[in-house]
């Protein structure tokens, strides 16, 4: 990443998101300066990234240890575990416990297809925060994992020089696939902003007050630019921005 550019987003950062969290990148390689994850108790890529939000690197590939769900929302593999479609919605009494996030397995069928797997473009799809970005970095999507009020002004801000009010989506799906799977999708299409952390299954890895926003490089860049002549600059941001840097 272009130093100038990291340092510049920092600095507005902090001038305007006064202790919110810094959002964690991602990109995929083949050739990862880190070595890749091998090891570790938690299966949900969710909690993995518990440490990359703390500083730490995470290389993700196909023998990291982790769910089927994180493979595939991560491009790694096509597999689903048996009875997908009933385990998402009501189950098979006296052979399998449905989560019921979908009405009927034909629903679940209709996402699955809607949403096709993909194969990574990397070997290796490497996690971590923006500050700790190298100069050979080219991060793809930034991840805020944000509290309302760090919400509220993304949000904003995404939607600030659209005509359109869809800067921003929030379709069904797992966690992973709210940071991963759909916001590359949108990297390639309409570089919409991806609002996620709504799966109940993946809830208990993240703070009560937290969800995800995932913006694509190139909008996040839009929206930097856009700051210093934005809402931020008002007297309604300020009551907001005030209370943020009260709210560590």
């Amino acid at each position: 990443m272009d130093q100038t550019l990291k340092r510049r987003f920092l600095a507005s950062w902090q001038k305007y998101f006064p202790g919110a969290e810094l959002p964690v990148t991602w990109y995929y390689t083949d050739q990862p300066s880190d070595p890749p994850a091998t090891s570790g108790t938690e299966r949900c890529l969710i909690s993995r990234l518990n440490d990359v939000r703390e500083g730490n690197t995470l290389v993700y590939g196909i023998q990291t240890p982790g769910c089927m769900g994180g493979k595939r929302y991560a491009g790694f593999s096509a597999q689903l575990r048996r009875n997908f479609e009933y385990f998402l919605s009501c189950g098979i009494p006296g052979k399998l416990e449905g989560e019921r996030y979908k009405k009927s397995p034909d629903l679940v069928r209709a996402q699955l297809a809607e949403h096709p797997p993909f194969k990574a473009p990397g070997q290796y799809l490497v996690f971590k925060r923006w500050d700790m970005l190298g100069p050979q970095e080219e991060p793809l999507v930034a991840v805020f994992f944000a509290k309302p009020d760090a919400l509220a002004g993304l949000f904003t801000l995404a939607n600030y020089d659209l005509a359109p009010t869809q800067g921003v989506i929030t379709p069904m799906g797992s966690g992973c696939s709210a940071i991963v799977a759909y916001p590359l999708e949108e990297v390639a299409k309409q570089q919409r902003c991806v609002l996620g952390m709504f799966d109940v299954s993946a809830r208990p890895s993240v703070q009560p007050g937290v969800l995800t926003l995932a913006v694509p490089m190139q909008r996040l860049l839009a929206m930097l630019n856009n700051m210093d002549e934005s809402f931020l600059i008002t007297p309604s941001w300020e009551a907001v921005r005030d209370r943020m840097a009260t709210d560590l």
